[in-house]
């Protein structure tokens, strides 16, 4: 290398502040084979998570062959372009023990906390993405990234704790301006220099942080609770200020597609929710591309979906319930036609990320997400052999293109590893019955 890496930058002063002027992105910034850079820093493994709302039709979603090359019965027949980039999960169970089935609450808290929530304002643990965000997500300038394409800025499957919720981004045109608008530092820019902006609002906010310190000891338990978590908060939001003032290591997947002009029209209509989908999955690639996070969020649908058909008068929760199983299909048509229209949208997420060529690799390749759903059979509110996928092989870490089956195991056994891929120092994950200290190893390199 001679002495030259992707640090070595011109110094100068402007207006009294420090400018730095990168050089530009060059082959010598990678191995020699591109998988990782010249220095020996690995490329980022990455982790995502995706949900849609109400599970499945076991006879038509189930296939029949485990391990490589399984069929795809008609429910998940449009993944067939994906296959061999997903892991299909099956027969791995949640458990309420003495909690109540919370209908269409249980399922994903298990399967994304590990605990089984009391009631409907109960949101027990911290989410997967949260805690293994805490591992990986500290050097990029958002923590995490969480958006939907409901339109509802509610629609979150993210939390830290019932008074911590990650609010969900929901308008394709404001998520491309939080995003890459004027705070945006393009890691391959020629030139750097620190955001006035930034400068300014890291300066504010280090006097009120300072400022602050006493005040916890003058209030009562609760209060300090608050506050707390407030200041966590806030630190947060130093360390990203930290972040942008700072020169982004080069990213070569890093390229900006124009921004959204507007948004799609209001409304669940499949059409609409679909629209919206793909806007915030083409900016959420963009974001993980640009290292701006590397654990992030996408929901698809509530988990009581309420998508609805033009022409068929119930929306897709309603259906689940009050549709005639047909006769003859042996189940029901307009609901398992919700199920379809919803993973013609995973597949999208999937192919979005593998679209992006990242070393000698893929996005997807150094990443792994975790799929989810509410329930099982919907129409029961089952919440037993509720179907989980993952994509993407997390940096060589993971098989890809099987289908596994749980044998009646714990559903946070697909958690666990997802923990361990990522080097937690955890034996175990969940509580009671959804206790799982054993990974699925099939899906292992």
């Amino acid at each position: 290398m001679n002495g030259i890496n992707r640090r070595r930058v011109l110094r100068g002063l402007l207006n009294g502040g420090a400018v730095t002027v990168a050089l530009p992105l060059l082959n010598c910034f990678l191995n020699g084979n591109g998988t990782a850079l010249a220095n020996g820093t690995p490329i980022p493994v990455r982790f995502g998570t995706w949900s849609w709302g109400l599970g499945m039709n076991k006879d038509i979603f189930v296939p029949k062959k485990l391990g490589a090359n399984f069929d795809l019965p008609e429910e998940i027949a449009m993944l067939a372009p994906v296959r061999d980039r997903i892991n299909l999960y099956t027969s791995f169970n949640g458990f309420r023990d003495a909690a109540p089935n919370l209908c269409h609450k249980t399922g994903w808290v298990i399967a994304r906390t590990g605990i089984a929530p009391m009631n409907q304002t109960d949101l027990p643990g911290e989410t997967i993405d949260v805690t293994i965000a805490k591992k990986i997500g500290g050097t990029t300038r958002f923590q995490t990234l969480t958006a939907t394409a409901t339109g509802d800025v509610r629609d979150s499957f993210s939390y830290e704790n019932v008074n911590s919720i990650n609010i969900a981004d929901w308008s394709p045109v404001q998520f491309y301006a939080k995003l890459f608008g004027d705070d945006f530092q393009n890691p391959n820019a020629a030139e750097f220099k620190p955001n006035p902006r930034v400068m300014v609002r890291k300066s504010v906010l280090s006097g009120v942080m300072e400022s602050s310190k006493d005040l916890s000891n003058a209030v009562g338990a609760e209060d300090k609770a608050r506050l707390d978590q407030y200041f966590t908060g806030l630190r947060d939001l130093e360390r990203q200020l930290d972040q942008q003032l700072q020169k982004p290591d080069p990213r070569p997947a890093c390229v900006l597609n124009s921004a959204p002009k507007e948004d799609p029209n209001p409304g669940l209509d499949v059409e609409l929710v679909g629209a919206r989908h793909k806007m915030m999955t083409d900016i959420m690639v963009m974001a993980v591309a640009c290292d701006q996070t590397r654990v992030f969020n996408m929901a698809y649908a509530q988990s009581a979906a309420a998508t609805s058909k033009a022409g068929y008068d119930k929306p897709h929760h309603t259906a689940s319930h009050e549709e005639a199983v047909d006769a003859k299909l042996g189940y029901q048509p307009q609901t398992s036609w919700f199920i379809r229209r919803a993973l013609d949208h995973w597949a999208y997420y999937v192919e979005a990320f593998s679209k992006v060529k990242e070393g000698d690799s893929t996005l997807l390749d150094n990443m792994l997400i975790y799929a989810t759903t509410d329930q099982a059979l919907a129409r029961i509110h089952s919440i037993d052999n509720q179907p989980m996928f993952t994509a993407g092989r997390a940096g060589g870490r993971i098989k890809t293109g099987l289908h596994l089956e749980g044998g009646g195991t714990p559903s946070t056994r697909l958690g666990l590893t997802a923990m361990k891929v990522f080097g937690l120092d955890v034996s175990s994950w969940g509580t009671q019955s959804n206790t799982s200290s054993k990974e699925i190893g099939d899906m292992l390199v």
